[in-house]
């Protein structure tokens, strides 16, 4: 074990005197919601409070580890705008701020946990799974009473051991969680956890106490899951003699009122839901009210209002539900908050999956959808109609409320195609006056024009804009192609 010396040099690297918060994800492949919400609490609690943010990337259960995680965790955290202030790429005063890289500190501060007195080498042959869990009954593991001076030789023989924490026998522990407030549990019922594995790495437990600490973080932001093992962290922190964070315990996200939200069960993570058309900002906006409730009756926030007004008296003690329809509507909202430019170039890669033809301009088509899209996704599929006109019964033509039928769509078309042949200029004005203009000779409504233009040009019945709108962005030839083929189904 070092000597004191190096211990107080630790102790003096500490940052003191503002909020650290940290987000610390294992690297096994994708960000769920419950992972997101749990970074943007973090990070909000110590922007509200002027704090640090870091990220510390978990890599001690090495089996789980996935390629390309580490990876994916940095582009998410950019693209939802959680910029930290140090970490892994960014470096700062208590590196390095990846767990494996930190291995020789765990060993050192077990081994000062065991000369206090609040651990011990445990020699008894475990499942793998034992060791990570700590599931045994201490009761009868023979070596939590070992003298120090008998562990210690057979640790010098070459003995392999694990080290256990020695959770006392009797008496209560008491936390304190800023959600669910003071929670006292029997000792009896705590087990003697395992600190370091046999090979030497820490389990996520411990290495989470001694980064914690070592990093100055003040506030720690997990899952209510953890609440089990939160007597266990404190019983560590006063083994140390260190002081104890404090703990905010999030309430799960539910897919229902039964079951968290499973990405084997085909839930979403952030991912899935921009890969699905959902902007990023409607997303954290979504999240952020997922357990948490603002002052007040706003429900649409920036990342600085979020900043601004984030308080953990909001955040509830209950379990919320992810609802799909609720993200639908803050999604659609978002979208129609946007500068037309905005959404044409955001629309503009989704447009392009059905449109490829490049004589149809992207930016007009985008007008059309603007205040019709709730999710990017379903963009595709309301335009396959510009570059190939699809094949489509004559039933379509009739309409009732636009009093068309075949017959007067038959000659709706006969009428129109040589005035759009004859006009002038081809824009939605020229466009429009020539189908009013000839409503008006057939003494009919303009639908009764409108709607037989529109199902001969696109081929569908439901369309992103309209007759006119449609017709100005095919071009005058290819919308005098399409008239022609819809007036030949009807002759």
């Amino acid at each position: 074990m070092k000597d004191q010396a190096w211990f107080d040099a630790m102790e003096a690297r500490i940052p003191h005197g503002e909020v650290r918060t940290r987000f610390a994800p294992s690297p096994t492949g994708y960000m769920h919601v419950g992972n997101l919400r749990t970074a943007l609490y973090t990070y909000l609690i110590a922007r509200h409070e002027g704090g640090k943010f870091l990220l510390r990337i978990e890599d001690t259960d090495q089996g789980r580890l996935v390629e390309g995680a580490v990876d994916v965790i940095y582009k998410t955290l950019r693209e939802c705008h959680l910029e930290h202030d140090e970490g892994p790429d960014l470096g700062g005063p208590v590196g390095p701020y990846v767990q494996t890289e930190r291995r020789p500190l765990y060993k050192e501060y077990a081994e000062l946990l065991i000369a206090r007195g609040h651990a011990y080498r445990c020699f008894c042959e475990k499942a793998e799974s034992e060791e990570d869990s700590g599931e045994f009954d201490r009761g009868d593991d023979p070596c939590r009473s070992l003298s120090r001076e008998e562990a210690d030789a057979r640790a010098a023989a070459g003995e392999p051991y694990v080290i256990r924490q020695r959770i006392p026998h009797e008496g209560t522990t008491t936390f304190h969680d800023e959600i669910f407030g003071d929670i006292t549990v029997e000792n009896v019922s705590l087990d003697d956890q395992v600190l370091i594995k046999r090979d030497g790495l820490p389990t996520y437990n411990f290495a989470n106490v001694v980064d914690d600490h070592l990093m100055g973080i003040t506030h720690v932001v997990r899952g209510s899951e953890y609440l089990s093992s939160a007597p266990k962290y404190d019983l560590l922190y006063r083994g140390f003699g260190w002081e104890v964070p404090k703990y905010v315990h999030c309430s799960p996200v539910m897919r229902d009122a039964h079951n968290k939200m499973s990405k084997r069960r085909g839930d979403p993570s952030y991912e899935d839901l921009i890969a699905q058309g959902f902007l990023t900002d409607a997303v954290l906006n979504y999240v952020a009210l997922l357990g948490w409730s603002p002052k007040g009756e706003q429900e649409f926030f920036t990342m600085d209002e979020l900043k601004a007004c984030f308080d953990l008296s909001g955040v509830s003690r209950s379990p919320a539900i992810f609802d799909i329809e609720k993200l639908r509507y803050f999604n659609s909202a978002y979208i129609r908050a946007m500068s037309p430019e905005t959404f044409a170039a955001v629309a503009a890669p989704w447009i392009r999956m059905a449109v490829k033809d490049e004589r149809y301009d992207a930016a007009a088509i985008a007008a059309l959808l603007q205040q019709r899209t709730e999710v990017l996704g379903e963009i595709p599929e309301k335009l396959d109609f510009f570059d190939e006109l699809p094949d489509y019964p004559t039933e379509l033509f009739v309409h009732k409320k636009s009093k068309s039928d075949e017959q007067s769509a038959r000659e709706a078309l006969a009428a129109v195609i040589p005035l759009f042949e004859a006009l002038g200029d081809w824009n939605d004005e020229a466009i429009l006056n020539a189908m009013v203009s000839l409503a008006e000779k057939m003494e009919a409504k303009n639908a009764k024009v409108m709607w037989p233009v529109r199902i001969a040009a696109a081929g569908r019945a439901v369309t992103p804009g309209g007759a006119v709108e449609i017709c100005r962005i095919l071009g005058r030839d290819e919308t005098l192609r399409r008239l022609r083929i819809g007036l030949e189904k009807l002759s």
